[in-house]
């Protein structure tokens, strides 16, 4: 217990003191009583680990079932909404906000939740979906849907995530999750760009051959208060 309460205070910056964090952080009561669940749950004590589990969820907002495996150091910042399914396993001295989910896509009575490896934060909201498994140290960026294997060391975000940092050159802000790359602004980004030089181009093209050059209707983006109509209006 003593662990898990200097692994807050190491992680979040508005923890002031041991004790407030044993009294009112709802992460740690939800770690604690999974333990306990879990225990319940290994001893074959099923019915009393799932009562268990159903009053931690009631009174953490936190839904962890008593099968999940989940190892030292874990701290859970805030945690409303999280879920964690019966056959994941998160690993030592993991981050994970709020919302996050480690869900299942089979229906079969196998491993189908994820594995989560040593040292990995997932940001708020990402959801992490099936049997593969997210390597150590990775970072999961917030909103994010995870239905690959994520490397060792990588950072992804996306729907579907996508690597954007590669191993060994890991983002190394953990907590700055609005400073991550966005893949798919930086393509739409990218499009534009081609689109305006493509367009110049024709501009030119049109002036050296004596063609007349008109524009159209409207064009994109818009920065009127109303979207033009396709007749013009």
């Amino acid at each position: 217990m003593a662990e898990d309460i200097r692994a807050v205070r190491a992680n979040d910056p508005a923890a002031r003191s041991s004790l407030e964090v044993a009294l009112v952080y709802p992460g740690l009561h939800a770690l604690w009583l999974h333990r306990a669940a879990h225990a319940l749950w290994l001893h074959d004590h099923k019915l009393g680990a799932r009562l268990l589990a159903h009053g931690n969820r009631f009174l953490t907002g936190i839904e962890i079932h008593p099968g999940a495996r989940i190892g030292r150091r874990v701290v859970i910042d805030h945690g409303m909404g999280i879920v964690i399914g019966e056959t994941a396993s998160v690993g030592d001295g993991c981050l994970l906000y709020k919302g996050v989910v480690l869900g299942g896509t089979s229906l079969e009575r196998t491993i189908r939740h994820p594995q989560i490896g040593n040292d990995v934060v997932i940001g708020s909201n990402a959801c992490i979906l099936g049997h593969i498994h997210v390597g150590d140290h990775a970072r999961i960026g917030s909103g994010s849907v995870v239905v690959r294997e994520v490397p060792a060391e990588a950072t992804v975000v996306g729907v579907p995530a996508r690597v954007i940092v590669p191993k060994h050159a890991r983002f190394d802000a953990s907590l700055d999750h609005a400073s991550l790359p966005d893949p798919v602004t930086d393509m739409i980004r990218a499009l534009a760009e081609q689109n305006e030089l493509l367009r110049q181009r024709v501009t030119l093209l049109e002036k050296r051959l004596g063609l007349e050059h008109e524009e159209p209707p409207f064009h994109l983006p818009y920065d009127g208060d109303e979207l033009p109509r396709a007749d013009g209006g």
